[in-house]
């Protein structure tokens, strides 16, 4: 008797944390491929991997050589790592790219990892964001237009071509064991910058919840947009005091002081962007994914925080 085939699905972004826990969850049941325009990485035997840049022709080739049902698009460059005409060529044309190939080749499931940031950080953010307000980030950083320019193309797709089924993941501050952005090295660290007289409020979700939630929007083809956040937030400066960092105030006179904090605490990058996410809070509503996907996270905020204090690391 004849197996029934294994469902084929392309992950990117396979050099990620976030894109491994995936694979890992996925490959009992599915055969995967696993790209990155980064580097390549080795995920076993059973995962096939390429280091590929997605406008090249070679990109092209595995949806000819896979029969891929769907595609899981975690391959994004953060805003701090690269130049900005980098950026735009790997975020947003090389995503532009992919969903042009999943059209063109019958892919019936598309999830795309966005970010809570395309939301902006203003004075006037309602105090729950949900998926309708407006992205506002684009108005405020030139490092997130590329950000806000992949959801702007994703929406088009999503509309124009509702084959595709195409879900959209804004999630908050994804932190925890591998994770490598901003926000996860500060609270990692011993010190830490504050804005002097500012400690808004954050929202953290840990990697493994955040993979969960990603395998369970692949497997529910509900298309559409969806804030993953968590029901519970915690101060800024309360959260560093939680992980053991000690704080370091600092004046909020751009554009002097992302330079001054990469100085002062050696840090490879600190993207600009992020000062006003130190000065305003912005609280997505996650409520929709929730429900829609009955999706809970498993890892406590006090959890979250406890590991970054038990791991301490030198800047």
């Amino acid at each position: 008797m004849n197996q029934p085939r294994r469902p084929q699905i392309l992950v990117t972004g396979a050099a990620g944390a976030l894109a491994q826990r995936v694979i890992n969850r996925l490959k009992e049941t599915c055969d995967l491929v696993a790209v990155d325009f980064r580097e390549q990485v080795y995920l076993g035997d059973d995962v096939p991997t390429y280091c590929i840049d997605f406008n090249k022709r070679g990109f092209e080739d595995l949806y000819r050589r896979y029969d891929f049902d769907g595609v899981i698009h975690l391959g994004r460059i953060m805003s701090s790592q690269e130049t900005r005409m980098r950026r735009y060529n790997a975020n947003v044309l090389g995503s532009q790219r992919m969903l042009d190939l999943c059209h063109k080749y019958g892919i019936s499931r598309v999830v795309i990892l966005s970010t809570y940031h395309v939301y902006g950080a203003v004075a006037y953010n309602p105090a729950l964001i949900d998926e309708d307000a407006p992205l506002k980030a684009v108005g405020l950083s030139m490092d997130l237009i590329d950000s806000v320019e992949l959801e702007n193309l994703a929406n088009i797709y999503l509309w124009r071509f509702p084959d595709l089924n195409i879900t959209i993941l804004r999630p908050c501050n994804i932190v925890g064991p591998g994770v490598r952005n901003s926000i996860s090295r500060l609270l990692a660290s011993n010190r830490a910058p504050v804005l002097a007289g500012f400690s808004p409020m954050m929202q953290f979700i840990h990697i493994d919840d955040m993979a969960d939630a990603i395998v369970l929007a692949y497997h529910k083809k509900q298309k559409g947009i969806f804030n993953v956040a968590p029901d519970d937030w915690v101060a800024y400066q309360h959260a560093l005091e939680l992980c053991g960092c000690k704080r370091m105030p600092i004046l909020s006179i751009p554009p002097v002081v992302p330079k001054l904090i990469l100085k002062a605490l050696r840090l490879k990058s600190f993207p600009p962007y992020l000062m006003s996410f130190f000065k305003y809070p912005v609280i997505i509503d996650g409520r929709l994914f929730a429900q829609t996907f009955d999706f809970k996270p498993k890892r406590s905020l006090k959890e979250i925080l406890r590991f970054y204090r038990e791991n301490k690391r030198p800047i």
